[in-house]
């Protein structure tokens, strides 16, 4: 007979897709710091920090921009997304189908596990820029390079996109742990980098290696810029609640300080140590230099450096996968999570081998974030306002509707606008990140007065 809190390995992982984490399966907070550390202090910070260069950052407005957006995501992560986690203990997939119901919740768990494998994909891309590194037959991509560069690459992304599927597929605790045991010596490279670096420079003058003006001539990214950015890079896991799955473990809310490490270590040390390998390579090679993390790290420290950009951008793919692989799951609830990551990884490892979205990570992260956060909003109108206003909380769940018409409109309605203005009048999409969160809130206490104003009128409409 086998203990519950010790199954054999091979009984299949529970991960509690469909019920809440029961107290047996709680974590204390270091298996959240090990697990934000190593997510944070990872593959994006090598392709984020070159593009700081690239899009005209100056030194005052990047270093105190950066700081106040970490402050401000942090905050979010622990005074709104940990306290609902905690409170539900569901993942966002499964509590959202209990507002949404099964037909729209389909809907967004498809564009939500798409969007992370793209995300996994261009961890997977870093990481193959540091294997292919010894090995010359391996075309490394560039700022330019959008589809693969050669047989060679796409079978390096191939192997590296299985191995870190597999990790996902044993479930979050291993992830966290993967994390875990990464975090430290990552956070020594990427230091390691920024020290070797610095001495290479000609000028070690701030405004020298960040001189305010963007390599494509356009305009640059400002204090306002980088504040938006530094918090929303990452909105749809605290906004945008997808974090409800992997906070639900904690056993208090305090676990989202934890996300400091990931914001401070990573999100400001690493993105900044990361900059400076671009700032050699430019001054090395002028305009035709490689953002490519797995040259510019060997230049810098060696092998050393290129083990911590496989690592690195491993413990960013791993739990996007594993995020994907629950929103695939979620989409159909007969299917085993395993199943699920499955599949995200194969559509992730397909997508690394096209360096696109790495290579606009900058615009990629916005994009997605403004996406996906908005039904955040609807689980926060939810959770604290719907008793008190008078909607129906957890309304298909309640009411048997397959398809609540309020959220749809709610999280639609707001991103037309975001469309326009991103692809029509290049604003950045961080800056309409917040707009379209808060719309979304409110349509969808208007919409859900006009069609979830009861159950009984509820199960009329979805009728």
């Amino acid at each position: 007979m086998t203990d519950e809190n010790h199954p054999q390995q091979n009984e299949p992982v529970n991960e509690y897709e469909r019920e809440p984490v029961p107290e047996k399966a709680w974590k204390g907070p270091s298996s959240f710091w090990g697990m934000y550390a190593g997510e944070h202090t990872a593959g994006t910070e090598f392709m984020l920090g070159p593009l700081f260069i690239a899009w005209g950052a100056n030194p005052i407005d990047m270093l105190l921009g950066l700081l106040c957006g970490d402050i401000l995501a942090v905050l979010t992560w622990r005074f709104l997304t940990a306290p609902i986690a905690t409170g539900l203990r569901l993942t966002l997939y499964y509590k959202l189908e209990k507002i949404c119901g099964r037909r729209l919740v389909t809907l967004y768990n498809f564009a939500n596990g798409v969007l992370f494998c793209f995300l996994a994909g261009a961890m997977v891309t870093v990481s193959a820029t540091a294997v292919g590194v010894p090995f010359p037959g391996v075309k490394m991509p560039t700022f330019s390079d959008m589809m693969p560069t050669g047989v060679a690459w796409c079978v390096v992304v191939l192997l590296l996109g299985l191995a870190q599927t597999i990790v996902a597929v044993k479930g979050y605790s291993f992830v966290a742990r993967v994390g875990h045991l990464s975090a430290p010596w990552m956070l020594l490279v990427f230091v390691a980098c920024g020290l070797t670096t610095l001495p290479k420079l000609q000028s070690t003058d701030l405004s020298r290696i960040w001189t305010g003006i963007a390599l494509n001539g356009g305009p640059s990214l400002g204090f306002w810029g980088f504040v938006f950015f530094a918090w929303l890079c990452n909105a749809a896991m605290h906004l945008g609640m997808a974090d409800l799955s992997i906070l639900r473990y904690a056993r208090k809310a305090s676990a989202g300080w934890a996300s400091s490490a990931g914001m401070f270590l990573g999100h400001y040390i690493a993105w900044i140590c990361a900059s400076l390998l671009f700032a050699l390579e430019l001054q090395l090679h002028g305009r035709g230099a490689s953002n490519a993390p797995g040259p510019m790290v060997y230049a810098a420290t060696g092998w050393a450096g290129l083990a911590c950009v496989v690592i690195a951008g491993w413990t960013t793919a791993n739990p996007t996968i594993y995020r994907a692989g629950l929103a695939f799951q979620g989409m159909a609830p007969r299917m085993s999570r395993s199943t699920g990551t499955y599949i995200a990884g194969a559509v992730a490892t397909f997508a690394g081998m096209f360096p696109a979205v790495a290579m606009k990570l900058l615009d990629f992260v916005g994009i997605y974030g403004t996406i996906l956060c908005p039904v955040g909003a609807i689980i926060v109108v939810d959770y604290y306002l719907a008793r008190r206003i008078g909607l129906t909380s957890n309304w298909a769940e309640k009411t048997g509707g397959s398809f609540n018409v309020a959220v749809l409109l709610a999280w639609i309605l707001p991103l037309l606008p975001f469309a326009y203005l991103y692809w029509y009048h290049n604003v950045f999409p961080s800056y309409l990140t917040v707009p379209v969160w808060i719309s979304c809130g409110i349509l969808y206490i208007v919409f859900a007065k006009v069609f979830c104003r009861t159950p009984a009128t509820a199960n009329s409409i979805a009728a």
